[in-house]
């Protein structure tokens, strides 16, 4: 139905903005450049040994979920409230603006939340160099990732898009209780 596809129009212009974000700079670049860059992750992180097991339990160590899947899921998390609210049939009444009111609440401590996980996961660097000194591994082996510059900046070009959406999601807050204050006095 096309008045449902045109329904984004009920959305604030912050909502748009955070809409577009998520298409281009989320799905877009998840869908496309992300998953050729990290199809290969687990097969090409190499270290110096033949041990058994070892190449294994150093990868779960540098990377404790991968970063792609790790992002898929992020996406599918903030996403889907969003996504209730846009198929809601009925978009009058105070239920409906409370609904949009916790659907963006809900992102604003989705994205801090991710925002932060990440950097303790990650921190700000895929590192290229990366020695495990974990059991099977005999004494400290050496392991590398591979495209390292590519995924730092994969890093922090999310992390960027993150901090951009949990910003615009605070101020569209910040804009609806002013609306709301502001519409109770008059």
């Amino acid at each position: 139905d096309l008045t449902e596809l045109q329904s984004w129009t009920h959305l604030p212009m912050l909502g748009r903005f955070w809409l577009v974000l998520v298409l281009v700079f989320r799905i877009l670049i998840l869908g496309t450049v992300a998953s050729e860059m990290f199809e290969d992750e687990q097969e090409e992180f190499t270290c110096n040994t033949l041990q058994p097991g070892c190449k294994q339990v150093c990868y779960d160590e540098a990377f404790p979920i991968s970063q792609y899947r790790f992002w898929v899921f992020h996406l599918i998390l903030i996403a889907t409230p969003s996504l209730l609210y846009f198929v809601r049939k009925n978009r009058e009444g105070k239920t409906f603006r409370a609904l949009y009111i916790i659907t963006v609440i809900f992102r604003i401590l989705a994205e801090i939340g991710f925002l932060f996980v990440q950097w303790r996961l990650y921190g700000f660097e895929v590192k290229a160099h990366f020695p495990c000194s974990r059991s099977p591994c005999p004494l400290t082996v050496e392991c590398f990732t591979s495209r390292s510059a590519e995924k730092t900046i994969f890093l922090l070009f999310y992390f960027a898009v993150g901090v951009v959406s949990a910003f615009s999601s605070i101020v569209e807050f910040l804009y609806h209780l002013y609306l709301n204050y502001y519409f109770q006095k008059t």
